[in-house]
C-alpha cells in the first residue's frame, strides 16, 4: 500500500486531533492550528484524487488488523477524492472571509471552542465522505449534528439559542430514523460494511423476500437524510440556522453540511441498496416531487423575505430542491448533474454569504433591503462577489449554476415521463430566482440619497474577506468554464461506486 492510499484516514484522524489540540490553546492559537489542518486536509485530498484518476481505480483502506466483514474500512475513489477537495477549499475560504466578525462575534474565552466545532466539522464531512461502514457514518452524522449545533448557538444571542435548538430537534429526529433504518439494514443483512451489505441485499431481492421490510429501510433512511439536508417540506430549520450564526458559520452549514448527508445517501443508495432496487421501489419518484416542490416554494418564500439573510437562506431550500430532483430523475446522468450541482450549490452559497458579509459591514450592519442600497459601491469587492453568486443561481452563462441547470434540462430529456415536470419547473425556478437575487443585486447598486463616511470607510481594511471572495469566485469561473472534466469525474467516481 503506498502512502497516499492513507491519506483518507489521516486527514479525518488530523481534523479530529486538531479540535482535541485547539482545546487548550488560546483562540489565535486554535485558528492557526485549524486552518493548519484544513491546508493538510486540502493537500491530501488533492493527491487522493490524483492518485484515483492515475490508477482508473478506487481502493479501500482496512482499519485496523480485523478484514471484511467484521473490521472497519474507508473507501477512497474519484468521487470521494474530489468532494473532500473541494469541501476542504470551501471550508478553508469560509473560515478566511468569516474570520474577523468570527472574533468579534464571539467571545474571547470561547473563540477556540469555535474552532474546535469547525475541526470537528471536518473531520465529521470528511468521514461521511470516505467511510465504508455504515455505523461508522452514523456516528459521525452525531458530531456533525453537534458541532452544527455549536457552531450556531455560540454567537449567545436569543435568536441563535432559538435556531440552535430547532436544528437540534430537526437533526435528531432525521439522525432517528437514520439509525432505524441502520438497526433494521442490519436485522435483515447482518452487515455493516457497505460492500457485504449490498450482496446480501442483491441476495434477498434475488430470492425475492423481505420485500416490506427493505421497502420501508429505503423509506426511513431516505426520509432521515433528507430531513438532516433541508429538504422541502422538511427546511423550517434553516432560516433561522442559517440567518443567524456566524457569518463562516453560515458559510458552512449552508454550503457543506447538507451536501455531506445528501453524498452519504447516494452512497447508501449505490453501494447499499443498489441503484436498480430504488429505482424500482419508486422512492426516486417521491424524492422528485419533493425536490420540485421545493425548487418553486424555496423561491417563493425567498421573494416575500425582507431580512436578506433570511432570503439568502431560504434560496438553499430551492437549491436542495433541485439537487433532490435530479436524484429523483432516476437515471445515471440526473445523479451526476445532482452532483454538480451539490459542488455548485457549495461553492456559490459560500460566496453570497461572505460577501453578504462585506455588504452589511458597510450599511451598518443592517440587512434589510432599503439599508442595502448603495452598498455595491461602498464595498465594490463585497458587490462584485455577491452579483457573481447571485448570477450564477440565476443561471448566467460562463457560472457554475447555468452548467447546473443545462445538465438537468439536457438529463431530463432522458425521462420521457419526468421530462415536462422538469423542464417546466426549471423555468419557473429559474424565473423566481431572478427575481429575489436580481432585485438584490439592483438595490446593492441603487444610490442611496444618506450620507455614509464612517460606514463606507468601514469596509475597506478586511484583506481576508475580499481574498476569500475573489478564490471563490475564481472557483466559481472554473467550475462553470472548465465543468467538462469536472463532470466526467464525477461520472467516472459514479461508476466506481456499482
Amino acid at each position: 500500500m503506498t502512502l497516499v492510499q492513507n491519506f483518507p484516514f489521516f486527514s479525518i484522524i488530523i481534523a479530529m486531533f486538531s479540535g482535541i489540540i485547539s482545546s487548550v490553546l488560546t483562540g489565535k492559537q486554535a485558528k492557526n492550528v485549524s486552518l493548519g489542518a484544513i491546508l493538510i486536509t486540502t493537500a491530501m485530498s488533492g493527491a487522493v484524487l490524483s492518485y484515483c484518476l492515475g490508477t482508473g481505480q478506487s481502493y479501500t483502506y482496512m482499519m485496523g488488523h480485523f478484514p471484511a466483514p467484521w473490521g472497519n474500512e474507508i473507501r477512497a475513489g474519484v468521487l470521494e477524492g474530489l468532494t473532500a477537495l473541494l469541501f476542504c477549499i470551501v471550508m478553508f475560504l469560509s473560515v478566511i472571509g468569516g474570520m474577523r466578525h468570527t472574533f468579534e462575534d464571539v467571545e474571547d474565552l470561547k473563540t477556540n471552542l469555535f474552532f474546535i466545532m469547525i475541526d470537528l466539522m471536518l473531520s465529521s464531512l470528511l468521514a461521511l465522505i470516505y467511510t465504508n461502514d455504515l455505523f461508522t457514518a452514523y456516528v459521525f452524522v452525531e458530531i456533525n449534528t453537534i458541532a452544527g449545533c455549536g457552531l450556531i448557538m455560540i454567537r449567545q444571542k436569543g435568536r441563535s439559542f432559538t435556531a440552535a435548538i430547532r436544528y437540534m430537534i430537526m437533526s435528531q429526529l432525521g439522525s432517528g430514523l437514520f439509525l432505524i433504518g441502520l438497526t433494521l439494514l442490519y436485522d435483515v443483512t447482518g452487515h455493516l460494511l457497505m460492500s457485504p451489505a449490498k450482496e446480501a441485499v442483491s441476495a434477498i431481492e434475488a430470492a425475492g423476500s423481505y420485500e416490506i421490510p427493505m421497502l420501508v429501510i429505503l423509506a426511513v433512511i431516505s426520509v432521515g437524510l433528507a430531513i438532516k439536508s433541508g429538504l422541502y417540506p422538511f427546511h423550517s430549520w434553516i432560516p433561522d440556522t442559517y440567518g443567524y450564526a456566524t457569518p463562516t458559520a453560515s458559510a458552512i452549514l449552508s454550503g457543506l453540511v447538507s451536501k455531506g448527508y445528501i453524498f452519504l445517501l447516494i452512497k447508501i443508495f449505490y453501494r447499499v441498496l443498489g441503484r436498480e432496487n430504488v429505482i424500482a421501489s419508486r422512492i426516486v419518484n417521491v424524492l422528485f416531487l419533493f425536490g420540485l416542490a421545493g425548487m418553486i416554494m424555496g423561491s417563493v418564500h425567498a421573494i416575500l423575505e425582507k431580512d436578506t439573510r433570511r432570503m439568502i437562506a431560504y434560496s438553499s431550500v430551492a437549491q436542495i430542491g433541485y439537487i433532490y430532483m435530479g436524484i429523483g430523475l432516476g437515471t445515471q446522468a440526473g445523479m451526476v448533474a445532482a452532483i454538480f450541482h451539490m459542488f455548485t450549490h457549495s461553492a456559490t452559497k459560500a460566496l453570497l454569504f461572505i460577501s453578504a458579509v462585506g455588504l452589511y459591514e458597510v450599511s451598518g450592519e443592517r440587512k434589510d433591503y432599503r439599508s442595502l442600497r448603495g452598498a455595491g459601491y461602498r464595498n465594490p469587492l463585497a458587490g462584485i462577489g455577491f452579483t457573481v453568486g447571485a448570477l450564477s443561481m440565476v443561471g448566467f452563462p460562463m457560472l457554475s449554476g447555468f452548467i447546473s441547470k443545462l445538465l438537468f434540462a439536457t438529463t431530463a430529456l432522458q425521462s420521457p415521463h419526468k421530462m415536462m415536470p422538469t423542464l417546466i419547473g426549471l423555468a419557473v425556478s429559474t424565473v423566481l430566482n431572478a427575481v429575489y437575487f436580481l432585485r438584490l443585486v439592483i438595490t446593492l447598486y441603487t444610490k442611496s440619497g444618506e450620507a455614509g463616511g464612517e460606514i463606507r470607510a468601514a469596509g475597506f481594511d478586511r484583506k481576508e474577506n475580499g481574498a476569500a471572495i475573489c478564490c471563490f469566485i475564481l472557483l466559481n469561473l472554473f467550475l462553470g468554464l472548465m465543468s467538462q472534466p469536472v463532470v466526467q469525474a464525477i461520472a467516472d467516481g459514479l461508476a466506481m461506486f456499482d
